[in-house]
């Protein structure tokens, strides 16, 4: 039985060359489908970091779990305390409240589809954290949108002393 019964009847396809792109190298994020697209069944988006980048910092989603599936390269990745290493073809899949994080390897690339189950609206997050990143907004402007993205932020001694 499934936890929720997406409501959408049509296929949602999204070409290469259509994807809205957010950033530019070392990260950048390519916004495939929000929730919206998907009856609330997922959102997901592609993330290619270079040479050692970060991605996310440590966070937790309380609704949702996320999955990470490397496309191409090295990836660190945060669940719990456990530092998980991950190359291509590998898979992550976080359950909710549990905290993660994730970037490339040290000196790597890493192209990561992630799928956030069930979905949240996310294309507007990465949208928020694009005018941050331009210092269009302050970056704690992310305090007040926690709840609304389903990210709720949060400190990891692990995870700080493996990117350190």
């Amino acid at each position: 039985m499934s936890l929720i019964q997406p409501d959408f009847d049509g296929s949602h396809v999204v070409r290469e060359a259509d994807a809205e792109v957010i950033g530019q190298a070392p990260t950048t994020i390519r916004l495939l489908a929000d929730s919206s697209a998907t009856g609330g069944a997922l959102s997901t988006q592609r993330v290619t970091l270079a040479d050692g980048a970060n991605g996310a910092n440590p966070h937790r989603h309380a609704n949702s779990a996320e999955l990470f599936y490397l496309l191409d390269g090295t990836a660190q990745l945060l669940s719990g305390d456990q530092i998980v290493t991950a190359g291509r073809g590998d898979l992550v899949v976080v359950p909710p409240n549990v905290p993660h994080a994730f970037a490339a390897a040290p000196g790597e690339d890493a192209d990561i589809l992630i799928v956030i189950t069930p979905g949240v609206e996310r294309f507007e997050y990465f949208r928020h954290l694009e005018r941050i990143a331009y210092g269009k907004v302050p970056p704690e402007s992310l305090l007040d949108v926690q709840e609304l993205y389903d990210t709720y932020f949060l400190q990891s001694d692990t995870w700080t002393a493996t990117r350190a």
